[in-house]
Order: C-alpha cells, then sequence, then structure tokens
C-alpha cells in the first residue's frame, strides 16, 4: 500500500460511534425518571403555541414520516392539556313536533344526557303504569255512563214517540239489536210472518201502508242520530282527554320541576305535552282487556317519539375529549342519519341520527391522518367549511345521503374543535400550493426532526423506555453491552455518528424481537448476542434477494471484479431497495473514448433507464472534463458510459465519481484496481460530494469480497464527507482492523484516481502544465490529440 493510501484510509475508530461506557453504565444505573418524549422540542413548542392560542384557524398540521413518534407525543401534550380544560356541554336531538323533518337540538350539561334520557323513560313508564287503569276511576266511570246514558235517553225517547202512534194504528215496534221493525195486531195479538201471510191481500196492504208511514216517523225522529252519536264520541274524547291531562300534569311538572334553570328542557315538556296527550288518546285503551300483550311496543313508540337522541355522554369533570380518527370517510367523520325499512319503504327520524368524529371531539381535539383525509376532496371541502362557520351540520342531501321517501334535515350544532392533521412533508407543501384556505385554517406546524440529540439525557430516556417495553415481556435486566448495541443500531437509522434515530419504534421493534429470543434461551438478561441474533434473524428474513444478487456474481452471471487492473472499467456501488429492505451491491461501470465529437454519451440516459438525477450526474463530466483539461483546446471526443447488467431504472448521481475514474481510466489508458469499488457524487470544480447509503454499500462490496476471499487489497472509496454517516457492523470493522480490507475518503477526483490507479493525479505548475507522466497529465495530452484529430479532419474537408 502506498503512503498516499495510508493516508486517505480511515482508522477503525472512523467505521463507527465512538459510544462512552461510562454513559451507558449510568443511563442503564438511573432507577426513575420523570417520563417525557424523548427529544423533538421544536414540535412540542409548536403544539404547546397551537393549544394555548384558543383562537379560530390554529388548527395544527404535524409534519414528519411515520414511527418518528408523532402520534404519541401529540397525544402526550393533548392529555395534558385536555385535563386541565372544561368538560364540554351535551348535544341531543329531540323530536320537533311541527316539523319532524327538521329535528331540534338541545344544549345539556356534562353528564345531564343520560338523566334526562332516564327520566323521560321514567316518565313513559309511569303513563303505561296510569293507563289504562286510570279509566277505571269511579268518577271516569260514572261521567262516561251520564254521557252514554245521555245518548240513550235521547233514542229511547224518540224510539217511545214512535212506538205510540204504532199502537195507535194497531201495530207493534220491536227492537233487535239496533234494528227496528213493525208487525200488525189482530185481535190483540201481534202476527208472525207465517200469520201475517194468511190474511187478505187488502188487508196485506193496509198493513204495509201503515209500516211505510211509521218508518217515515222513524227516520224523522231519529234523523239527528248521526249527530247523537258525533256528540257522544266527542264528549267520551273530552272526558278521556280531561283524564290522561290531570293524570300526566303532575307527572310532567315534576319534570319541570327538577329542570327548573334549563330553559331548553322546559320548552320542550311544554311542547311534548300535548302531543303526549294525544299519544295516550290514540294507543292507549280505557278498557284494560288486551293491554299486557301490547305494552312492550306501546313503550317503544313513545320512546321513538319522545326520548331525547343524545349524541354523545360525558361524565362531568372528565375533561376535554381527544379523538383519533383513522378512517375519516364522511360519516365517520360527520355523522350519518340511520334508516329502517319497512313494507319495502325506508324511513328515519331524529333517534336514528348517529355522532360523527367531529360530534365525539367537539369541545376538544381531533386528531386525523392527513392523507387519507386528502384524498377525498368533498370531504376536505366539507372539513373546512364547518371550521369556518363554527357549525356542525349532518348533509343528507348529497350525495353522502341515502336517497329514500323519508329525509331529514337535522339543524346544525355548533362546533368548537382544534384539528390534528399528521401528515408527510412532501404533503404539507403541496396543499399550501394548491389550496388558498390551508393556511387559514392550519397557522401552526409542528415539524418533527428525524434525529434526536446524542446526549446522557437521552440515552436515559431511551434506556428507561426501553427497559420498560421490557418489563411488558417479562425480561428483568438489560446489559451494558446489549444498551450499546441498541444504540449502534439507533446511529445506523440516522445514519450519523453523533445523532440518534428519532424512529424510536423501530428500537422498540428490534428490543421485542430481541426478548423474543432471550425467552427462547430461557435468559432474564437482555444482552448484545439477542440483540445481534435479533438483527440477524432479520436479515435472514429479508435477505432472499440480496443473497441471489450475491450468488449470480459468483456464478459469474454477473461480471465483477474484486483483484486485477482494468482500463476503463470500475466498480460502482449502488443501493437497492425493496419493500422495506435495502441492500447494497457493485454494479461494474464502463467508459470508452474514440476519437469523434459525439461527447460524453449516457447510454442509460439514451436508451430512458436513467432518470433526472442520474443524468445530470453524467453531464457534469463534460463540464468537469472541460474546465480540468481544455481550457487552451476545445474539448472534443466521443465517449460513451455505461453502467453495465443494468436492466432497471437508475437514479442518484452516486456513480458519478466512478464514472469520471472510468472515463480518464479510457482517456489516459491507466488501468485501474479492480479490487477498489467507489462511490461519490462530484460537482464541475472535482470535489466529492456526500451520497446516501453508505454503510449498506461497503457493507454489500465487503460480502463480495469475503465470499471470494480478502486478501488485503480489497476496500471502499467514499466521500470524506461520508465519514460521519459510518456506522458499519462488526464483520467490516474486524477486517479493517485486520487491514484484510479497507476504506478510503477522498475530497477530490485526483486523490481517487491517485488510489485507482497508484499513479500520481499531478497538479498544475506556474504555466498551468500537468506532470507528463500523471494521470491528468495524460489525460490532457491524449485529450488534445483527440482534438486535433477531429478538428484537423474537418478542416481538410
Amino acid at each position: 500500500m502506498t503512503h498516499h493510501a495510508h493516508t486517505l484510509a480511515l482508522t477503525v475508530q472512523q467505521l463507527s460511534p465512538q459510544l462512552d461506557s461510562k454513559l451507558i453504565k449510568q443511563a442503564l444505573e438511573v432507577k426513575q425518571l420523570i417520563p417525557a418524549f424523548i427529544g423533538q422540542d421544536r414540535a412540542k413548542s409548536a403544539l404547546a403555541f397551537a393549544i394555548g392560542m384558543d383562537m379560530p384557524g390554529y388548527n395544527l398540521y404535524v409534519m414528519g414520516e411515520p414511527a418518528l413518534g408523532r402520534f404519541t407525543l401529540v397525544q402526550d401534550v393533548l392529555q395534558q392539556a385536555a385535563s386541565e380544560k372544561a368538560t364540554p356541554e351535551e348535544w341531543c336531538y329531540l323530536n320537533n313536533f311541527d316539523d319532524e323533518r327538521v329535528p331540534n337540538t338541545l344544549r345539556l350539561l356534562p353528564g345531564e344526557g343520560k338523566v334526562l334520557v332516564k327520566k323521560i323513560e321514567g316518565l313513559i313508564d309511569e303513563l303505561l303504569d296510569t293507563f289504562p287503569a286510570a279509566f277505571d276511576n269511579p268518577g271516569y266511570q260514572r261521567k262516561k255512563k251520564a254521557i252514554a246514558r245521555a245518548f240513550d235517553d235521547k233514542y229511547e225517547h224518540a224510539i217511545e214517540l214512535v212506538e205510540k202512534k204504532a199502537l195507535e194504528k194497531d201495530v207493534v215496534l220491536y227492537e233487535d239489536n239496533g234494528a227496528v221493525s213493525f208487525s200488525p195486531i189482530i185481535d190483540g195479538k201481534p202476527l208472525d210472518d207465517q200469520e201475517f201471510s194468511k190474511i187478505t191481500d187488502e188487508q196485506r196492504q193496509y198493513f204495509y201502508g201503515l209500516v211505510s208511514e211509521l218508518e217515515t216517523i222513524l227516520n224523522e225522529q231519529l234523523l239527528e242520530l248521526p249527530q247523537w252519536k258525533r256528540e257522544l264520541s266527542e264528549s267520551l274524547r273530552t272526558l278521556r282527554k280531561d283524564t290522561i291531562e290531570q293524570a300526566i300534569k303532575p307527572l310532567l311538572k315534576q319534570l319541570e320541576h327538577d329542570y327548573a334553570a334549563e330553559l331548553g328542557v322546559q320548552r320542550y315538556v311544554r311542547e311534548m305535552r300535548s302531543h303526549l296527550i294525544k299519544a295516550v288518546l290514540e294507543l292507549l285503551p280505557d278498557e284494560s282487556e288486551g293491554e299486557k300483550q301490547e305494552e312492550a311496543d306501546n313503550r317503544e313508540i313513545f320512546i321513538e317519539e319522545f326520548v331525547p337522541n343524545v349524541l354523545v355522554h360525558y361524565e362531568s369533570m372528565s375533561g376535554a375529549p381527544i379523538i383519533f380518527e383513522p378512517n375519516p370517510s364522511y360519516g365517520n367523520l360527520f355523522g350519518r342519519v340511520e334508516y329502517n325499512s319497512a313494507s319495502g319503504a325506508l324511513y328515519t327520524n331524529y333517534r336514528m341520527i348517529r355522532p360523527g368524529a367531529l360530534h365525539r371531539a367537539n369541545g376538544g381535539y381531533l386528531i386525523l391522518d392527513a392523507d387519507r383525509l386528502l384524498t377525498q376532496p368533498a370531504l376536505w371541502d366539507a372539513l373546512k367549511l364547518a371550521l369556518k362557520s363554527g357549525e356542525l351540520l349532518i348533509d343528507t342531501l348529497s350525495e353522502h345521503s341515502v336517497t329514500n321517501s323519508t329525509i331529514i334535515t337535522p339543524k346544525a350544532i355548533p362546533l368548537n374543535v382544534k384539528v390534528v392533521l399528521l401528515g408527510s412533508r412532501d404533503l404539507y407543501y403541496l396543499i399550501q400550493d394548491v389550496d388558498d384556505e390551508f393556511n387559514e385554517l392550519f397557522r401552526v406546524l409542528a415539524d418533527f426532526e428525524h434525529y434526536l440529540p446524542y446526549t446522557p439525557q437521552t440515552v436515559s430516556y431511551m434506556a428507561m423506555q426501553i427497559k420498560e417495553q421490557m418489563r411488558l415481556l417479562d425480561i428483568e435486566a438489560l446489559s451494558a453491552p446489549g444498551l450499546k448495541q441498541l444504540l449502534l443500531f439507533s446511529f445506523r437509522q440516522a445514519e450519523h455518528q453523533r445523532k440518534l434515530s428519532a424512529r424510536f419504534a423501530d428500537v422498540l421493534e428490534l428490543v421485542r424481537e430481541a426478548c423474543y429470543y432471550a425467552g427462547q434461551q430461557s435468559s432474564s438478561l437482555l444482552g448484545a448476542e439477542h440483540i445481534q441474533q435479533a438483527l440477524k434473524g432479520k436479515q435472514h428474513r429479508t435477505g432472499r434477494i440480496s443473497e441471489g444478487f450475491l450468488e449470480d456474481i459468483q456464478e459469474g452471471q454477473i461480471l465483477i471484479d474484486t483483484e486485477g487492473l482494468a482500463v476503463g472499467k470500475i466498480n460502482g456501488l449502488t443501493v437497492l431497495e425493496i419493500g422495506d429492505t435495502a441492500f447494497g451491491t457493485p454494479a461494474h461501470i464502463s467508459a470508452t473514448v474514440f476519437a469523434g465529437s459525439s461527447g460524453v454519451i449516457d447510454i442509460e440516459r439514451e436508451v430512458e433507464l436513467g432518470k433526472a438525477i442520474h443524468s445530470k450526474g453524467v453531464l457534469l463530466l463534460t463540464g468537469y472534463l472541460g474546465a480540468k483539461y481544455a481550457r487552451e483546446f476545445p474539448l472534443t471526443l466521443s465517449a460513451n458510459i455505461a453502467m453495465e447488467q443494468s436492466y432497471g431504472h437508475i437514479d442518484g448521481d452516486s456513480a458519478s465519481l466512478a464514472e469520471v475514474c472510468a472515463l480518464i481510466s479510457a482517456i489516459t489508458d491507466i488501468p485501474i484496481k479492480q479490487s477498489l469499488a467507489v462511490t461519490g457524487s462530484i460537482n464541475q470544480h472535482g470535489q466529492v460530494q456526500a451520497i446516501g447509503g453508505v454503510n449498506e454499500k461497503i457493507e454489500g462490496y465487503f460480502r463480495l469480497c469475503q465470499s471470494r476471499g480478502l486478501t488485503g487489497e480489497q476496500g471502499v472509496i467514499i466521500p470524506v464527507s461520508n465519514q460521519l454517516n459510518l456506522v458499519l457492523n462488526d464483520e467490516v470493522i474486524n477486517a479493517v482492523k485486520l487491514k484484510k480490507f479497507h476504506v478510503y475518503a477522498v475530497k477530490t477526483v485526483d486523490e481517487a484516481l491517485t488510489l485507482l490507479t497508484d499513479v500520481d493525479a499531478g497538479t498544475k505548475n506556474s504555466r498551468g502544465q500537468y506532470p507528463k507522466k500523471s494521470v491528468n497529465g495524460r489525460a490532457m495530452t491524449r485529450l488534445a490529440q483527440i482534438a486535433e484529430i477531429v478538428n484537423g479532419a474537418v478542416e481538410e474537408e
């Protein structure tokens, strides 16, 4: 290894965070700590501000990716605020006796809804107990008989007059079941039908005339009979109504006394009085027969017409509600009206109004998933309208309703709710761009960080929560090496040596899986070996594709060299993400150069496999070559660059360092070490820039070299700026420690070229020339030759 390589090689200590054993020990010794959410001070401040601003428009958008603890922190902060807030009032829907299609609303104090329902149900039970028993009262029966007797007297008087007239004409009057008939008298004896048929025709005709005359008299006397019957029915109805009213009066009076301070209940009781009397009059008979079999049906009818529909019940002093609606459909958010069917027709009433999340959260806080909410534009518009108007209306006349024969439109309820949207960063900026009203309604942004500070306090809180998770899984203790492994995992998730990942849920998931392995071994101590076992288990479960790539390389299906020299060929490093699995794998990059004026052609772009960022990285090569070598002559060449055996779309510019090195190798005919793999992007000045997935890339190439046998020459070249992102696994670190594998960090293309070729890249002298035998000197000479060949050929033509 050259002296230059020694200076660029990273030490073992630079490959992973160096954890303070004393800090870990202190964190494990902490026995009790006030529960608190780890980190996210900026988000906490925004949450506190939004809650404190009890004004319209100060709703909250919580911005961040899932598993950052967004929901947990929001719940923690809201629970504290809700416990100090007054319990909201309850809202009921009541039967509108004037127009049943527009149910009325009623506001009640917390906890009063259940009480009012119970009292009105008790009132109904008392009514059913009172009637028809109240009609057995002697006073009622006496009045009823008197009314019936008055009717009978009128009827009897009319019949007596007709009977008197009949006797004067030797005709007797018979009355049987309300039917009146006449029969002639001969020799003081009424004739039956057989005897009547034996008399002479003259006698029969005479008696027919008499009967006809008597029937006319009878009709005249009973002309007012229908009116008498109407008067009888009206008098009996009035008697029943008065009796019902007298019986109900003390029951309603007690209800009015109980709610003397509630004007809404007083008004409802007054409106209910006449309709209650009417219902008793129509449904409950004034006789006891058959009462038992209809009592249950009658009770249900009374309940459906008179008992309030309390939308949400609260316990007094329970604080403000916090509602999370995971599936914000229109019905789930704004409530719905249910329907029943009878005889093929749908019907509904105020009792079938069901509350939505906004009803349950009214007076408190509503948490919604922004991604699910905004996929339904009509629902988003309805929510904005509700927040702006301060009214909660169940829309039963739009596409959200059920078309049927009965439609009700409940009156609106005042809305006072603070909405918290949980959504991604991209979605937040998208809504801002397309919806002008968004900033008016959601004035506060809580931005969640991806990282947590690596401080003693953070480590202590993490240790406490990890131990709490272990306690739930019956694992008693956590070892210091175990906590160290968990911290390294968090560093790895953050891809940073000084910051922990804010995705603490991932750490807890690993703890649960490690506890499983500890339980399998009957261990009450969670150690580093269990953490490692859990990591390897997950890698094994999700590693089929990465192992398939490695096998293809081993079998020669994918051509990757890990030793020897080659011109215009280099090993790049890529990361593949499939589902929740990400792994690194080497990629063979080749470049060819020949005389021509086509410039640098990116084959991936030409065949539309290279996406925008990758194409940008390749285009930067032309700028770099021109600025580096062709200041005194035109940059004229034809070059092709390709990522061999790549058949899918490629994006990202992390291969641009490898591509420029392969291109310069092809220009100069200087071979490149195939034992080294390269990753990094460049700018037009030849500076190497940071890339993502550096750990997966290094480990992917290491696994290939390890499977073929480590020679001590193999290694990777990464940007210096990525050194802070290194959290490599123990296998790579041990190999570097034994000098069987190397990790180099470079700042410029020249440093990478020197490592790859073992030829000095060269620096310009005062005359702007590179040393002739240097890489840059040979590149400049070769490019000048190509320019002369191409431009000379053009001139000759």
